[in-house]
């Protein structure tokens, strides 16, 4: 989709602190991060919302989260994660992206009314390696 922000960012048109690359998927740090390392999961093919998600990227799709879910913990020391998908409504760019968010007790974060960090210069770039070496097997 040309006028797609995510279908820019998997073409390579836009750049995006990668986190994960495979060939149905990619997850890259959102820009306006509610805590950072806060990923968004996209699959590659232009999906507007879950229910449009094709049966065959189902499992991809979910275990790519539980990975990333993962990684938000052991890359970053975070205690948990949230985990969400909006569909249509509050859904900032129509491409499915499922957000992962580390999680710490006391971080602040109450209800769906979420403070947005910004990463200092280069701090985006460190916060991706980290994820992506969690993410190696």
């Amino acid at each position: 989709m040309p006028d797609c922000a995510f279908c820019s960012i998997v073409a390579g048109d836009q750049a995006a602190e990668m986190v994960l690359d495979e060939p149905d998927l990619v997850a890259f740090l959102d820009r306006r991060p509610v805590f950072k390392g806060h990923v968004l999961l996209v699959p590659r093919r232009h999906v507007v919302t879950l229910p449009d998600l094709p049966d065959e990227l189902r499992a991809p799709f979910l275990a790519a989260a539980q990975r990333l879910a993962a990684a938000v913990v052991d890359a970053l020391g975070a205690q948990g994660s949230f985990v969400a998908i909006n569909n249509t409504v509050s859904q900032s760019v129509p491409h499915l992206h499922l957000h992962v968010v580390p999680r710490t007790k006391g971080d602040g974060l109450r209800g769906f009314f979420w403070p947005r960090h910004r990463y200092a210069d280069g701090e985006a770039a460190e916060y991706a390696a980290r994820l992506r070496a969690a993410l190696t097997p």
